[in-house]
């Protein structure tokens, strides 16, 4: 496997600040990715940290950042006010990324907040920055990008070349009815789904029916036998799927 490096990264340029774990690979090849967390979890969490390294080790310069309210304090789910603030968190994440990759072209668009990257189908650029999450993270991540799509698609499309939905939260266990769908019609972004089948947050048929609210390319890569962790407990991976999502996440915008 190719050889990578990690550090502890904190950017205090912005509020809210940036702080997590960078991923530099040997051979860099001008992607990147941001991985956020769940509500009960850290940047440390074990899916994440393989992710990171899959990836990594694939050539992305991967940031696994805390989000702001686990910044805030170091345990306990985020409260309904966080929400705005930790995808406040997730755009500054995606900011300062953009600076690691050392593009000044990259950099200056990305103060400006566009961060400067090209959607693939458009010949404009070859650098491009990912957005996933896992659970919370990964919905706080597509509510940022239709928010972008909202107040502008051409933002929205060079912002992020495509968002990676970790056991996306549709609806709390046990609670149907409580759709977290509202944001989906307004999403201008190609989107992996990776879901397990027993996960209590939602059904693969119930997500399969959410996906059809989004306007874009969606693709979902179900789990079998794996819960809401994906399988990812402790020292436990799941190599097949880590490759899985790596190929997922390059064949969306494809």
């Amino acid at each position: 496997m190719p050889q990578t490096s990690v550090r502890q990264f904190t950017d205090t340029t912005a509020d809210p600040k940036v702080r997590g774990f960078l991923h530099t690979p040997e051979t860099p090849n001008e992607m990147a990715l941001v991985l956020s967390h769940g509500a009960g979890s850290n940047a440390q969490a074990p899916l994440l940290i393989a992710l990171a390294e899959t990836f990594s080790a694939a050539g992305f310069t991967v940031l696994r950042c805390d989000l702001p309210f686990r910044q805030t304090r170091s345990f306990g789910p985020p409260g309904p006010a966080d929400a705005a603030r930790d995808r406040e968190g997730l755009k500054n994440a995606l900011t300062a990324l953009a600076n690691e990759l050392g593009a000044p072209r990259l950099a200056a668009s990305a103060r400006r907040g566009d961060f400067g990257l090209s959607n693939p189908s458009r010949p404009s650029g070859s650098k491009k920055i990912y957005l996933g999450g896992h659970s919370y993270g990964g919905r706080q991540s597509s509510m940022l990008c239709a928010e972008l799509a909202k107040q502008s698609p051409e933002q929205a499309a060079n912002s992020v070349t495509a968002l990676l939905l970790l056991s996306y939260p549709l609806h709390p266990p046990r609670k149907p009815e409580q759709q977290r769908t509202q944001h989906l019609p307004d999403l201008r972004t190609p989107t992996l789904f990776v879901h397990g089948t027993r996960d209590p947050f939602g059904s693969i048929a119930e997500l399969e029916q959410a996906i059809k609210m989004i306007p874009e390319k969606t693709k979902l890569l179900p789990v079998e036998g794996a819960g809401h962790d994906l399988g990812f407990k402790g020292k436990t991976r799941n190599e097949e799927l880590l490759a899985s999502v790596l190929a997922g996440v390059q064949a969306i915008v494809i």
